[in-house]
């Protein structure tokens, strides 16, 4: 969408998850938590807060992303 802003997690961790398995043969319930989490296609990616619910989604489809993680969302903030 043209006039969707990116979701910005100033000064929280934040994980990269990644597709890399088709949903196709998996329960309904496993393809719904991929919608959830963002992701539809294989190789589509989403940059996500690292909170025990998001966590809690990515146990449910281990075996159809790859979770990279990162230090923080944004440090371009400075405090003075």
């Amino acid at each position: 969408m043209p006039g969707r802003q990116k979701n910005t997690y100033a000064g929280e961790k934040t994980i990269t998850v990644t597709q890399v398995r088709s949903a196709i043969a998996n329960k309904p319930k496993a393809v719904g938590t991929l919608r959830a989490l963002g992701l539809g296609r294989i190789g589509q990616s989403n940059v996500l807060p690292d909170r025990p619910e998001i966590r809690g989604m990515l146990a449910r489809v281990p075996h159809l992303i790859a979770v990279a993680e990162s230090s923080t969302a944004s440090e371009s903030g400075t405090e003075s």
